[in-house]
């Protein structure tokens, strides 16, 4: 068990172990991908007084995801499973807002064992708004996925499309925010929902397409592309999903759903291709093989409404992916 910084005496708290005066945050799953890029972005664009981590540190989690920060007066770090009730009692005690971005994120793994995405996405979930509502905190944002709509083969999802879950992983997403849902009906938890589309950027686990593809490249491996490569993603620098979501912080309404995607369809072989050309390595060193189960073939959705609080996409596809390559080259390679 971590927990880099002591909890506050109480002397120093209210009836409902809030800190006076204070604006504290409780981030879950801030030591994973998107978790630690958003934290970096509240550190740098933020007046929170205390910004309180709680990590289970799982195979996706890592603890030098936030090496450069971690050690920032405004950070405490606890290590600690967002479906163990006394740990989430614990970090949320005297937060006045929560962001829940601990989940279990791969396709690939749901369908070999859907266990623990039941786990942490909807048993987790659940443990999280019970606590919040006890704690009554005053805004709950969940991290959602576009991947609840299902494919979309023309147009795009708006935040009132049906949901059609395809994978064990979209379905346990679509279960946690029908209970963020029903806690704000039932109970008054201000729950709001954000539904990105495929993020990347630096520190994102090496199983997702572009840390993996980099991995395999640089140590002189074939890149596997399912099928013929043409399935359609949407995708969305890390960065500017984190300013979204600061957006909802600030500006959203509980009880609303905000998609956010950047407008970047690129077709898997396209993107795949374009991580060779970085590398300079040959597309020879593709490797086309067999579909997985379910395979969604594309996503797409309207980002209006989040366009309507002030937010849009600021980095372009073609040097966000640059960037990203070079950084995990050099992460992979021991450079970094």
């Amino acid at each position: 068990m971590i927990n880099r910084f002591p909890t506050t005496g109480p002397s120093e708290t209210d009836n409902r172990g809030k800190e006076l005066n204070s604006k504290r945050i409780l981030i879950t799953g801030g030591a994973g991908f998107i978790g630690s890029n958003f934290i970096r972005f509240l550190l740098k664009n933020s007046d929170y007084e205390k910004i309180v981590i709680l990590d289970a540190l799982t195979y996706a989690g890592n603890l030098a995801n936030l090496s450069d920060v971690i050690d920032d007066p405004r950070i405490r770090f606890i290590e600690g499973d967002i479906a163990n009730a006394r740990e989430v009692d614990r970090a949320i005690s005297g937060c006045n807002h929560v962001v829940n971005f601990a989940a279990e994120t791969h396709v690939d793994r749901s369908l070999d064992s859907a266990d623990p995405f039941i786990h942490s996405n909807i048993v987790g979930v659940y443990v999280l708004l019970e606590k919040a509502k006890q704690a009554d905190v005053e805004k709950f944002i969940q991290i959602s996925t576009d991947e609840v709509y299902g494919p979309i083969l023309s147009g795009s999802a708006d935040e009132n499309y049906p949901l059609n879950p395809s994978s064990p992983y979209s379905a346990s997403k679509v279960s946690g925010d029908a209970l963020c849902n029903s806690y704000r009906v039932s109970f008054g938890v201000p729950t709001m929902l954000i539904r990105p589309t495929n993020n990347y950027g630096p520190y994102q686990f090496p199983e997702k397409l572009i840390p993996f593809f980099v991995k395999k490249a640089i140590n002189g491996e074939k890149v596997p592309v399912y099928g013929e490569g043409k399935q359609q993603r949407d995708w969305l620098h890390v960065d500017d999903n984190c300013g979204a979501i600061y957006s909802v912080l600030l500006k959203g309404k509980p009880g609303e759903i905000y998609n956010v995607g950047a407008d970047n369809h690129r077709e898997n072989i396209d993107v795949t291709k374009k991580i060779l050309k970085s590398l300079d390595l040959p597309e020879e060193r593709i490797e086309y093989v067999t579909d997985r189960l379910g395979h969604d073939f594309r996503y797409a959705v309207d980002s209006t409404k989040i366009r309507e609080l002030g937010w849009s996409p600021r980095v372009s596809f073609e040097k966000g992916l640059e960037e990203t390559v070079k950084w995990f080259a050099n992460h992979f390679g021991g450079k970094d």
